[in-house]
């Protein structure tokens, strides 16, 4: 493969995967109830994990290695990616993926004397993450309301702030502020992770992201190194999710 060739690739894949995820949120707007059959198919096919290695390397936190010690830089000079992703590609389509234990750090809270937990996955795992998220994400977003801002593409606290200025100058005249403590430490994952009765598509997409949810979760797993390291317990649903009946990813 000569140069012109690796560069234009990311170009062809980012076309496709939008292709992808256009179709996916025009299937799940027209049909709420509709069962998506080939979801795990997609989160290996070889452009949506080049676009989701194009993320993490393009991340700032590519330079951070997880336990396994492997920055992208690393992957791209030592490994190669093309072999890396293929590599990925083959234990993902043989169930023979299997996620390592998540690297743990304390960082101090920013306007706090309080320090939090960062989790640091490998970059096999966040490469995972990426592409999971690339297909998953569409379909959801079909089902957020207007007035949700939270951690959704192209929208930000700002868009938030905006629109309640906007309610503010009309007949709306309370503001209510809430937080959680400790949200992500403390949610019961088996509650949010109940798609509820008759959400098929739900069901295969809560199956699909079980295992990165609790991987990522410092208190749920067998901590390995005092607080070094701790044990993504249940990650590894991604290995058999194609065992649980006709849906790619469920």
């Amino acid at each position: 493969m000569n140069t012109s060739d690796l560069s234009a690739a990311p170009l062809r894949a980012e076309r496709r995967v939008l292709e992808i995820q256009t179709k996916l949120h025009r299937w799940a707007n027209d049909d709420p109830h509709r069962r998506f059959d080939d979801l795990y198919n997609l989160v290996t096919d070889p452009d949506v994990l080049l676009m989701a290695w194009e993320r993490v390397a393009g991340n700032s936190g590519a330079r951070s290695a997880g336990v396994d010690g492997k920055t992208a830089a690393f992957v791209e000079e030592r490994i190669g990616v093309e072999r890396f992703l293929a590599e990925l590609r083959q234990q993902l389509r043989c169930r023979s993926f299997r996620p390592l234990p998540v690297r743990e750090r304390m960082i101090p809270k920013p306007g706090s004397r309080k320090r939090r937990r960062l989790g640091i996955p490998t970059i096999a795992d966040r490469v995972v993450q990426a592409s999971l998220k690339l297909v998953l994400e569409p379909i959801f977003e079909a089902d957020f309301a207007p007035c949700s801002y939270g951690f959704r593409p192209n929208r930000r606290a700002h868009d938030a702030m905006a629109e309640t200025r906007f309610l503010a100058s009309k007949t709306y005249e309370w503001v209510l502020e809430g937080d959680i403590t400790a949200c992500f430490d403390e949610i019961s994952h088996s509650a949010l992770m109940d798609p509820g009765p008759g959400s098929d598509r739900r069901q295969a997409c809560a199956r699909a992201g079980e295992g990165i949810l609790e991987g990522r979760h410092p208190h749920r797993g067998r901590h390995l190194q005092g607080n070094d390291h701790w044990h993504p317990a249940g990650w590894d649903s991604l290995a058999v999710a194609g065992q649980r009946g006709p849906v790619g990813l469920g």
